[in-house]
């Protein structure tokens, strides 16, 4: 078995045939007092309809994760994606927390006047949901939590992966000095999905630096939501991939155990379904949101009744 953090992110060959979909266009946004990022924001059917903020993977960006499932998603809901800390185009920071990311995420319905979002998240993106209700629970209507877990560091394997890497940071400081200086010497020339969306997947792929994907390793295997899970009071889905081989998928299944009335949803695919395999992926994942706003829609009305 891989380190569980060795594979998180979306693999991206240099050959592969990436989904042919419209690719949402966005924009660099400033979050007040904590720096700006790529947002896109897709809206939904009607102006009213439910905001849907999605989270990203580790190594890669809120579009490349998650652009195969925006054209269904915008069928029921108004869909958001931003590119979290260090990755692609977002805040480029001292130091990488998930703590941090999941408040950049609130500061991002602030700006975009949502009071409350469905927050759903994949890999790294899964962690950092869980992290927003943690921090910000009266922001969350619903969580959709897909190749997910709870708790890293769980093996021997997994402890000596993360010191690992940890200890490697040291000589990537100064790489990380240069971007933070200004330093774009080694930025791809932007490139249009819609002439080429196969190099544009790979461009976005490469615009996170593999120091940024170090430092985002370490934070994910302090990553230990065990303690609160039970706690989460929300409508919740999880997504399991049933040939992960990063996060082993009965891992998944007990933390959906763990949180009360989660729907579990299962997808015969590995961990890099969100892209690789998305025909298999995209109807689980709306099938997912659609059970959590109905849940959502009741809760709702039972406050209001």
């Amino acid at each position: 078995m891989k380190p569980a953090t060795r594979d998180l992110g979306t693999r991206l060959p240099q050959r592969v045939n990436v989904p042919r979909v419209e690719i949402p266009r966005g924009r660099v946004i400033d979050l007040p007092g904590r720096g700006s990022t790529f947002v896109t924001d897709s809206p939904g059917p009607t102006p009213d309809a439910p905001p849907l903020l999605l989270l990203h993977a580790l190594s890669t960006t809120g579009l490349l994760t998650w652009f195969p499932s925006i054209p269904e998603l915008t069928k029921r809901f108004r869909v958001i994606t931003l590119d979290q800390r260090l990755h692609g185009q977002g805040i480029v920071p001292e130091e990488f927390t998930l703590r941090d990311c999941a408040d950049d995420a609130v500061a991002l319905l602030d700006v975009l006047g949502i009071d409350k979002a469905m927050v759903a998240g994949y890999s790294m993106g899964s962690l950092i949901a869980q992290r927003v209700w943690r921090q910000h629970p009266d922001r969350v209507g619903g969580l959709v939590l897909a190749a997910s877990t709870d708790a890293f560091q769980s093996t021997i394997t997994e402890r000596l992966f993360h010191q690992g890497v940890g200890a490697s940071l040291g000589a990537l400081r100064n790489l990380k000095r240069r971007r933070a200086d200004g330093d774009t010497t080694t930025d791809q020339e932007p490139v249009d999905p819609t002439v080429d969306i196969h190099r544009w997947a790979l461009a976005e792929f490469r615009s996170t630096r593999p120091w940024a994907v170090g430092q985002a390793v370490v934070a994910i295997g302090r990553h230990h939501s065990r303690p609160w899970i039970r706690e989460i009071d929300v409508p919740t889905a999880v997504i399991v991939p049933k040939k992960d081989r990063a996060i082993p998928p009965e891992r998944q299944i007990a933390m959906a155990h763990r949180i009360p009335g989660a729907t579990l949803h299962q997808v015969d695919a590995g961990h890099s379904c969100c892209v690789m395999d998305a025909e298999l992926f995209v109807p689980v994942m709306v099938e997912a949101c659609a059970t959590v706003l109905a849940r959502w829609n009741e809760k709702e009305a039972a406050a209001q009744s």
